[in-house]
Parts: structure tokens; sequence; C-alpha cells
């Protein structure tokens, strides 16, 4: 029988009006060379079928799309009579995917990543899926500093029509910075210039902070600093003229040098306002944070325009436009500055909306807006709404954009867009402190309960020391205005007799309480709490005198009728690294008549974080002063377990935890006191080596602080010093805190204890 044969590929590419065969009917259709793939597979492919007539255009149009299943690797059409034969060749399947020589990566994760892209087992092999995946492998070792990696691959092929695919990786060493040069600079030492880069070569700490090899992103950034620090410093026409990135023949060393044109230092002649001023001039001067006779700073120039535009925003002015033109004065090295004022015209807000938000109702949101709709625009109020809506911490990013109204000159909108985070959590943590020993902690909390930003709840907390177990339930807005409602229950146990310092006792406590609180400014809080307590005491033969005297004349078992009052002002930039701004926060609880305890007791607490303008700001000084005073009252003593300690993390470190005030002449044991006064200066500053990195800090501190008892006069005499350093680590494994101080007036019976450390925190 005479068999007319199509070439597969030439009658897909290159087929002609031209037939090579005469058209005919199909009578039946036979598929050869299949082994995985089914025939129904193939049939549901074709463009033909039985009883269709075949044409030229047809078989051409039947091996493209047999083709572009990628299953097949050869196509061929056979015609015997009226039969069609679709002859096939299958491309082999994958058998295995392996690594030889991969340290780097967890293999696993990078198997599920050629998985994704599909290069995976009993998958069609595609050497060009295989290519791509050998070059994406090598620029992520790239990425890594591994510029002398080799990767090789092998395909083998397998009986039963399959193949396996070998990443063969030659890994070799990580190339570092061998050096950084900057060449041009002679108004600051180079070491001081290298200091502002986060790039650095090796030294003791990058094995860390991964700084001593080489990435584009941080050299742009470095780049951009060292700029800022020669325009911050006068030098105006300070500029960068060549950057080179070389590396060594063997891949390991890299060099970058980096060419720089200083230019002369400028002062600043004058600084003139000229346009629309709208605002009085007085006032406007008073935004000019550069003077006559100041070095030229571009950070201020840039400060003193954003708060001129602000200014104006405030107004209602949101298209406000200020920008300082130079003139340069090269033979006295002086610049005059001419700040041009366009602020445009007053507009106000015309409706503002709340997207991102799938979870979280839109009033949550909208309650914390201060710039509201049909009012004129306030760049103040609005930054101000951004802030309120980023702090209640249900979100991950606040953006607020301010887009003119279509076909209007004087609307904008409002468009806040939020990007929403998960807000429950179930946390379990283990902490250990010199004082507190082991703490195991657990927590289930969701601060945003059904999207209604209610928070709710439960803690679990145990050490040697303290035990604690509560559920607490708050609705930051109770009432419309902002006034906050929260209940809290909790059941707590102490034991201090694993505690050296502090007289040997024992408590157990249950109780519960409402709180209310109420916002009297921006940033200023007051709180209102009521709560029942109730605690039985436990002393033994081995108890201060003191505490088995207060046991016997009012028992062991009390019930407390407890009144809480707080105010908090609160500035501080922020909660982990904190550079600038203040806290004050005032403390006060009362045990009210109808109630066993008769008491009252006050703290007060002011921090203070000031930047010093030293090396590119990197450091902060710390100011913390704290006042506590507590005395009974109607007959009744100062409940001894409400007493005021001193010493350790946390007041005057280099003297034990709770060591000092009075001590109990038998037992030798800390007593506490109903006035307390400790203060801290400390000075932060990075570690060195660390760059910018911000998870390391030193600290070069002083702390002073005493407990005195009731009858006994307040002498500053008796205040204990210490000095010393501290280290502070957000690590992996949580917060630590290290510090090392040496008291500088130790008087005999004073507790000592050098080195302290906490590491993790109660949650």
């Amino acid at each position: 029988m005479k068999k007319n044969l199509i070439a597969g590929l030439v009658a897909a590419v290159f087929a002609t009006s031209a037939s090579a065969f005469e058209p005919f009917v199909i009578k039946d259709i036979r598929v050869e060379g299949i082994q995985r793939t089914e025939a129904g597979t193939v049939f549901s492919y074709l463009p033909v079928k039985v009883g269709d007539t075949m044409t030229d255009d047809k078989a051409a149009q039947a091996v493209k799309t047999l083709f572009s299943t990628g299953f097949f690797k050869d196509v061929r059409l056979e015609i015997e009579g009226g039969l069609l034969v679709v002859l096939v060749e299958e491309r082999p399947a994958i058998a295995v995917v392996d690594f030889i020589g991969l340290k780097a990566f967890e293999k696993e994760q990078i198997i599920k990543g050629l998985r994704e892209v599909g290069l995976a087992e009993s998958r069609i092999f595609d050497r060009a899926l295989v290519d791509k995946a050998e070059r994406e492998l090598k620029r992520q070792y790239l990425t890594r500093g591994y510029y002398a990696v080799n990767i090789k691959t092998t395909v083998t092929p397998l009986e039963r029509n399959r193949v396996g695919i070998n990443f063969n990786v030659e890994e070799g060493e990580v190339a570092k910075i061998k050096q950084i040069s900057i060449i041009g600079a002679k108004a600051y030492p180079e070491s001081e210039l290298l200091d502002i880069f986060q790039l650095r070569t090796p030294n003791w700490l990058t094995w860390y902070t991964k700084n001593d090899q080489y990435s584009k992103q941080k050299l742009s950034g470095d780049l951009e600093n060292l700029r800022s620090n020669y325009l911050n410093r006068g030098y105006l026409e300070f500029n960068i003229d060549s950057t080179q990135v070389s590396i060594t023949q063997n891949k390991l060393d890299i060099y970058i040098t980096v060419n720089v044109t200083e230019g002369e230092k400028y002062t600043v002649a004058s600084i003139k306002l000229a346009g629309d001023l709208l605002l009085p001039d007085d006032e406007l001067k008073k935004l000019v944070t550069l003077k006559p006779g100041d070095t030229f700073s571009r950070e201020k120039l840039t400060e003193t325009t954003k708060q001129i535009s602000e200014r104006l925003g405030n107004y209602g002015y949101a298209f406000a436009n200020v920008n300082a033109a130079p003139e340069l004065d090269k033979k006295n090295n002086q610049v005059t500055f001419t700040i041009f004022i366009d602020p445009g015209r007053r507009v106000y807000v015309h409706e503002v909306s709340v997207t991102g938000n799938n979870r979280s109702r839109d009033e949550v949101v909208r309650r914390e807006m201060r710039q509201l709709e049909s009012s004129w625009y306030d760049g103040e109020k609005i930054n101000k709404s951004r802030t309120r809506i980023d702090r209640l911490g249900y979100f991950e990013d606040v953006t607020l954009e301010t887009p003119a109204v279509p076909a209007t000159s004087d609307q904008v909108d409002v468009n806040v867009n939020v990007k929403e985070k998960p807000t429950g959590s179930i946390m379990l943590g283990a902490g250990f402190s010199s004082s507190e020993k082991l703490v195991l902690s657990a927590s289930v909390q969701q601060q945003n309960l059904f999207g209604s930003g209610k928070t709710v709840g439960v803690q679990v907390n145990t050490s040697k020391i303290n035990q604690v177990l509560s559920f607490s339930y708050t609705d930051p807005y109770y009432t419309i205005d902002g006034i906050s409602r929260g209940f809290d229950i909790y059941k707590r146990h102490t034991d201090t007799s694993s505690l050296s310092a502090v007289g040997t006792y024992g408590s157990s406590s249950i109780g519960g309480g409402v709180r209310y609180g109420l916002p009297i400014a921006e940033d200023d809080y007051i709180s209102l709490g009521l709560s029942v307590d109730a605690t039985k005491l436990t002393v033994d033969d081995y108890s201060p005198e003191i505490y088995q005297q207060y046991v016997n004349n009012f028992g062991a078992a009390s019930t407390t009728l407890l009144t809480t009052a707080g105010w908090l002002k609160e500035t501080i930039d922020s909660r982990l690294y904190p550079t600038k701004g203040t806290s004050n926060r005032l403390v006060g609880e009362l045990g009210l008549p109808g109630g066993s305890l008769h008491y009252y007791r006050a703290t007060y607490q002011h921090q203070h974080f000031i930047p010093v303008p030293l090396f590119s700001k990197k450091f902060t000084l710390m100011l913390n002063g704290e006042a506590g005073y507590a005395n009974g009252y109607g007959g009744k003593n100062l409940p001894f377990f409400k007493n005021f300690f001193a010493g350790g993390i946390g007041s005057v470190r280099g003297y034990d935890s709770s060591s000092l005030g009075p001590i109990d002449p038998l037992s030798g044991y800390s007593l506490g006191g109903n006035r307390r006064l400790t203060g801290n200066a400390e000075f932060l500053f990075p570690l060195p080596g660390s760059g910018q990195d911000k998870s390391l800090r030193l600290g070069v501190f002083v702390d002073g602080g005493q407990v005195w008892a009731q009858g006994q006069k307040i002498s500053l005499g008796e205040l204990r010093y210490s000095t010393g350093f501290s280290l502070a680590w957000s690590s992996p494994m949580g917060p630590l805190k290290f510090s090392i101080a040496n008291p500088l007036n130790r008087k005999p019976g004073d507790r000592v204890q050098r080195l302290q450390f906490q590491l993790g925190t109660v949650f």
C-alpha cells in the first residue's frame, strides 16, 4: 500500500499553497509511539476527527498543535488509504532532580522553587527550563557574594524514556570587601568618612551583620550618606565623580574606590523670602533654620522649605511650592539663598475614603482621622491622622494620598489606604534574668476583635518569683469621644524565697477591675480604674520581724477596694530604638475605705531622649528620673508588699536586685521603703563595626538611687551611685540586655552584683 509521508516540522513551518497530497476523507485515526501519554489526550488536541476531509492546511495545523503541547519532540503524519497515522516521539520525563555541593541554600527550598516553574520529578523534560534554573541559581549565589561559584548541570538519559538532572555546585568562598578607598577626600580623615558607610572590611562583628559582603543597594545608600555628610557641612559643590568596584582574579577580594571632589566650604551670606508670602513675614522667618553666618547645611535648608510648605498646608494651601535658589560668591565662599514661595489656591477636603481594610471596619479607621470632610485642608491634621492610624497596630502599612478632585481647582480627596496584618497572636516565650531566673510565658491575644478595634487577651507567666494568670478586655472607643473602657481579671502568686536580697514572704492574690481612659490632648491621656483584690500572705520564721508583726497585727488575709489614676504624655519617636522625645508618666493608687488595706501610692517618671549631633547623629543621650511615695492612712500601716525597692537592672545597676534601702538587722534582708528616688543618665551609641545596624547598641551610664523607710529622713547623701557599660541587642531569641557596673560609693552591707543581664521578655 502506498504511503504519503508529511514531515511534521517542515509541514508546520514551510507549508505552501501546493498540496503534498490529495484531500481525502478520514476513515480512521491511529496513534503510534506513545508511552506515557494517553491516546485520548492526542485525539483531544487534533483539529480533525473521523469523517473530516484531510487537507494540507489541516495537516500542518495538526502538527503545530501537537508540538505546542510540549509533550513531544517529534511529530509525523502518515497516510494509508483513508487511515491517518499519527507518529509521535515523546519528550523524556524527569526521574530525579539532585544537587551536589549545595551548602549556602536549603535543598528543599530550591527544589520547591524549581517545582513552581515546572522543573520537578515526573514533569516533562525541557532543556530551556534547565538552563534558566541554572542561571537563576547562579544569580542567587552572586547576590550572596559567591562570585567564584561554578555550576555544572548534567542530564543523564535513563531507561523508559526518562532523564536524571544533576546540578553540581562548586560554591567556593564568599568574596569579602578587602578595601574601601575614598580618593580626593581632604577635609576629613578617610576613617571618619568610612564610618558613615554600612559596607566595611571584615571585622569581628561582620559574621553577624554581613556588611563585609558587597551589595549594590548598600553602596548606593552609603554614597548618599557620604554626599549628605559633605552637603550638611558646607561643601555645596561636593560631587562624587566615579565609583569603581573590582574583584581579584580568584574572585575572593573586592576593592571599592570612590573618587570625590570636595570643593570649597560655604557659609550663608543671607536668606531672602520672595513670592506670595500670605503669612506674616515674622512668622515665616521663624521657620528659617539657616541663619546668616551659618555654615551651609542642605539638611537645614530642606527643613526650612519643608516647614514653610507644611505651615502653608496647615492653612489649606495643599499645593504650595517652595524652592530655594542659590547664588554663589565663589570669591568669598559665600552663598545667598532666595526662597520663592508660591502658595497656589486654598483648597478644602471633598471626601475621605478608606481602602484595604478587608477585616477592619471603616469606623475603626475613620475615628482616628483628624482631617474632616468639607473642611479646609490641614496638612498637620492629615499627618496626625496617619500617625494615629498607624499607632493602632492593626496595619502593616498606612498611606494617605490627597489627589485633586477632577474638574475642580479648590478641592482634594483624602484617600486612606491600609494594608492589614494579622492582629491575633498565640505566643510562647521563655526568658532568663539574673533576678527572675527562668521565666516561661504564654499569651493569646486578639487586638482587633472581629474588626471592631477591641482587644481581648489571656496571659500566663511563670517564674520562681512571680506567677500570673490574667484576662483582659479593652474597648478603645467606649464612647464616640474616645473614652476607653477595659476589664481585668487576674490571679497572682509571689514567692521571694529565691531572692537573696529580699525578705522571705509569699502572697496569693485574686482580683478584677474596670478601667477608663480619657484623651485630653493628642498625646495626653488620663486613666481611671476601680478594682477589688483579695490577698493572702504567708510568712515563716525566716521572714523579717516587721513582716511577721504586720501579719500578726492586721491578719494574713485582706480585701482591698482599690482605685487607680494615671497621666501619660509621650512623644518618643520609637518604642524599640528611641532617639528623641520625652515620656512623662504619673501613676497613683489608693486603697479605699471599705476594704482591709488603707494606703496610697504614687510614682512619677520622666524620660528624655536627646539626639547628640556627632558623627552623623548616631548618638543619643537618655535621661531618666523616677520618684515614688507611699503611706498608710486611717490608722493602718502601708502593707510591706507595697513597698518600693531599688537595685539591679531598671534602677541602679551594679547593686543586687532590690537590695538598696532599709535592711532587717536580724536576717540581713532588704525591707524596701515608702519613698524612692532613682535616676539614670546613659549615652547610647552603635556598636563599633556594626555600621548602620540598629539591633546592637552600647551605652555608658551613671545610675543613682535609694529607698527610705517611713520615719527616715531623706538624705541625698545616702544615694548609691554606679557607672558602667551596657549592651542592648535585639537578638533572634528576643531582647537581650547586659550591664557591667561598678558601685561608686559602696557602703558596708551593700550587696554588689557587677554583671547583670536579662534575656527575653515576658509577653
